[in-house]
């Protein structure tokens, strides 16, 4: 969804990553009983819907985009952004949910992700401080953010990070996303390269390198997105931009996403969807693999201009709510902001 967009843009005003805002963000979110979800950084679909649900609530523009408004919406836990002051103990705001993510993320236990520093978030950044080789002040001023920001020296880099597996997970895009290698995990945890993960397993992360992590990502899992987004549209007659517009608002051109309706991967399918791009329009199987799921949707999305004679606001309409409802009622209310989003981003991605 968009709020991948979004969080890009918050992240960069602030000279951090995206994984760490978006956890402040759903931090705020659940304050506010708008979001259930864990507090791991992902801009998927959950975060995305509770972010549109805060916007219905506070009367704003329903664009599923964590703006300035937004997140004032959100109350003391909307701002500021980390670094615009100094932090201490008894403070709360955005920038310490921030705080809290990147401690645990290094390693210190800050207790619950709250974004009210408090006793324990005190204990987590005074040991990160000793660590560093920083003054054990309990303050997060400037040096302190730029440590937790940066890659960490000495010790720190022999650390292990936590990970629970989720649906779908490989060691490949594990190793991925926090910048080490597919050897360095499986000696880690004891496993063999080729093995299947279980759900739900905790692995040592070793290494951590979240400048890695984050070049990483944009080299090799969008570029692999991508290429294979352009190579699908070509095959079925779909403009690369607006398939690749789609996909960015569905999943951010994450693989691993699942909704709450069950929809999977990049384009965000449905089973009973990819039954029906199988059974009636490509008539063959379909791998359940990343470039399956690509092929899938965009197979399905040149179904749907045809059948709407290349109308992509209502083909695009139709994606998110049905074509049948579309022929029957037109494009619902809520309906129309992603539509528009998908517009807009076609010049973007």
């Amino acid at each position: 969804m968009l709020i991948a967009t979004a969080a890009l843009c918050l992240a960069a005003a602030a000279s951090a990553d995206t994984s760490a805002y978006t956890a402040g963000l759903q931090v705020g979110l659940r304050s506010k009983g708008l979001y259930g979800g864990p507090i791991d950084g992902i801009a998927g679909p959950r975060t995305t819907a509770a972010v549109r649900r805060l916007q219905r609530r506070a009367g704003l523009a329903v664009d599923g985009v964590p703006g300035p408004r937004t997140r004032r919406a959100l109350g003391r836990l909307g701002r500021p952004l980390l670094g615009r002051r100094v932090l201490a103990p008894g403070m709360r705001g955005l920038d310490v949910s921030v705080l809290q993510f990147y401690l645990r993320r290094r390693g210190h236990d800050p207790g619950r992700l709250d974004g009210h520093f408090g006793v324990r978030t005190r204990q987590a950044l005074s040991a990160f401080q000793r660590r560093q080789r920083l003054a054990a002040d309990g303050l997060a001023g400037r040096k302190v953010v730029a440590a937790l920001r940066g890659r960490a020296p000495g010790r720190e880099r022999a650390r292990f990070t936590r990970y629970l597996v989720r649906r779908g997970d490989s060691l490949t895009a594990i190793a991925t996303r926090f910048g080490t290698t597919v050897p360095a995990l499986a000696r880690a945890n004891d496993l063999q390269q080729s093995r299947v993960l279980r759900e739900s397993i905790s692995l040592r992360i070793p290494s951590f390198r979240p400048g890695r992590a984050a070049a990483a990502a944009t080299m090799t899992g969008a570029f692999a997105v991508r290429t294979a987004i352009d190579y699908w549209s070509q095959h079925y007659g779909v403009e690369e931009r607006l398939a690749r517009a789609l996909a960015w608002m569905e999943s951010g051109y994450q693989s691993h996403v699942v909704s709450e309706a069950g929809a999977e991967g990049v384009m965000q399918v449905t089973p009973p969807t990819w039954a029906f791009v199988e059974e009636v329009l490509l008539r063959s199987d379909v791998p359940h693999t990343t470039d399956g799921n690509i092929r899938v949707g965009v197979a399905f999305l040149a179904h749907l201009l045809r059948r709407f004679e290349g109308d992509e606001r209502l083909a695009l309409a139709a994606y998110y709510q049905g074509p049948k409802a579309v022929r029957d009622h037109g494009i619902f209310p809520v309906s129309r902001p992603y539509v528009a989003n998908i517009l807009a981003l076609k010049s973007r991605v």
